[in-house]
């Protein structure tokens, strides 16, 4: 089964159509949560997920959106954005983003969460200090993450005189990478919002079968989200980032 593996499209329709005109065909989508948040599309962006075949889970940014987290946990920027949207939602989206669980199995090999599997809604997965505890939190050989808005592979192995090493692993993009047979916690990068240097939307294709991953990024015109988040009088710090990817 080939899937378009995406997360933290916080409402950037424009990045969401690039990414699925450059994904080309696959079976389905997984979603790693914050559909919603900053930007200025999360109904168009909800109901172009909901178009395909897709499972996702729910993150920070969806719960803010629907009161289930304090908007106090959020800077001054996503907690605007947050309010403005909670206005902007139709009922039938907010039930969508209320159904969302927290954390999938897939495939019986692939756990999905937003966070990370020990705190799915809220922790992030910057480097291998913290993704190493994390291994214990789930049971399946593979787990993906988002949250942070930066592509990363950790890679988790069992040493024999020492203790178990956890590493941050090269990203190699538009070539599939081998999953191989180290537990691996796996991060596509953001589409709506990267945050690695790099403005172009992240996210990655995985062959379920021949157990590869491809990771890619696509450019997309960013003026264009631009616009409309001025439209909406969103946060200028909001808009700003967006052309630099921070």
């Amino acid at each position: 089964m080939r899937c378009l593996v995406i997360s933290d499209i916080h409402a950037n329709l424009t990045a969401f159509e690039a990414v699925l005109a450059d994904a080309g065909k696959f079976d389905v989508i997984w979603c790693l949560g914050d559909m919603v948040g900053y930007g200025p599309d999360p109904n168009e962006c909800i109901e172009r997920l909901r178009e395909f075949p897709h499972v996702c889970v729910a993150g920070n940014h969806d719960w803010a959106v629907l009161g289930q987290l304090s908007l106090e946990d959020f800077n001054v920027d996503a907690q605007r954005a947050s309010l403005w949207t909670r206005q902007q939602l139709t009922p039938d989206n907010r039930a969508y983003l209320e159904s969302l669980p927290v954390k999938l199995v897939e495939e019986e090999k692939f756990t999905l969460v937003h966070g990370s599997p020990r705190q799915p809604i809220w922790e992030y997965i910057l480097y291998p200090s913290v993704a190493k505890p994390n291994f214990a939190h789930f049971s399946t050989h593979f787990c993906f993450v988002g949250h942070t808005h930066a592509p990363a592979i950790f890679r988790y192995r069992e040493a024999e005189h020492d203790s178990n090493v956890c590493e941050l692993l090269e990203i190699y993009y538009s070539r599939p990478m081998l999953l191989g047979n180290d537990r691996l916690i796996i991060n596509p990068g953001s589409v709506g919002q990267p945050r690695d240097g790099d403005a172009r939307a992240s996210y990655l294709i995985l062959d379920t079968e021949a157990l590869t991953i491809e990771y890619r990024r696509v450019y997309y015109p960013v003026e264009v989200i631009q616009a409309r988040m001025d439209e909406a009088n969103l946060p200028v710090r909001l808009i700003t980032r967006l052309s630099y990817g921070w």
